[in-house]
């Protein structure tokens, strides 16, 4: 008896080892083909990316319209990897950022823009901040020497809903790959702006959400602009007279600069973490 039971035992035992081993074997075929599988984006056309942006505009998006988006916006991680890379070795600053926007956010701004997929600047972004707007001009600068084909969105003249920033768009590997180059001021004040939309509402950043904030948002910007101004021009003729005097009194100025700037840093500082 005991032993037809243990063989019965045993024989219960193999059938649940092939089971195991059945479906070990199945899942290291499935990881193998997952590796090995070539990325959809590697053969397919601009016209085809376009109409995947169409689909997703028109809200008719298929498990594979996701899965090829997905593979669309992986496909930006070398280049990624490649601008940082460069701005680390040749600049020597430290950028922050993301190899690849996420799925939501790309359908979001689908919606939210009249713009093609393939057109999109920020899938793949990293960003850089500079104590002034002088040190600004000078990376922007040297990020155009670095590499050899960008495209420059200065959102300083052109403020979008009161951001301020200039953006420097490197074609890497094929790849558009946008870099944010900001003040510590300009970066005070977007961080302000991302933290109301976030607790308030998301439209905020886009020029929606209430009156009062919409407005508190551009006197703050046009405040960040001034002293940004007057910071610029007065560096400029600092270099430009040699009067002792006269640099006394752009001295003080910049002193004066200096001193209403850290005041508006800790404001806006403050309104983000109280919030």
């Amino acid at each position: 008896m005991r032993c037809r039971i243990w063989a019965k035992n045993q024989t219960g035992n193999t059938i649940t080892q092939r089971l195991i081993g059945s479906c070990y074997t199945s899942l290291r075929k499935v990881l193998r083909a997952i590796a090995e599988r070539p990325p959809l984006t590697g053969n397919i056309s601009k016209t085809q990316i376009d109409r995947l942006g169409d689909r997703i505009r028109g809200g008719s998006l298929t498990d594979p319209d996701l899965r090829l988006l997905d593979d669309y916006r992986r496909s930006f991680g070398d280049a990624y990897e490649t601008v940082v890379r460069i701005i680390r070795d040749q600049l020597r600053l430290e950028p922050t950022g993301r190899p690849a926007k996420s799925t939501s956010s790309i359908i979001e701004k689908l919606h939210r823009e009249s713009i093609r997929l393939s057109q999109i600047q920020d899938i793949a972004g990293c960003r850089v901040i500079v104590t002034d707007i002088v040190e600004q001009e000078k990376v922007v600068g040297s990020l155009c020497r670095a590499f050899p084909k960008v495209s420059i969105v200065d959102r300083r003249a052109n403020p979008s809903y009161g951001y301020r920033a200039v953006h420097v768009i490197s074609t890497t590997s094929g790849k558009l790959v946008e870099i944010q180059v900001r003040t510590s001021l300009q970066h005070l004040w977007a961080e302000l702006s991302e933290k109301l939309s976030d607790v308030s509402d998301h439209s905020i950043k886009y020029g929606g959400g209430p009156n009062e904030t919409r407005s508190m948002l551009a006197n703050a910007s046009m405040l960040v602009a001034k002293i940004e101004g007057d910071e610029e021009k007065n560096a400029m003729l600092r270099e430009l007279f040699l009067d002792d005097k006269l640099k006394a009194e752009i001295d003080r100025r910049r002193d004066l600069i200096v001193s209403l700037k850290k005041e508006v840093s800790e404001i806006l500082s403050q309104a983000t973490i109280g919030l």
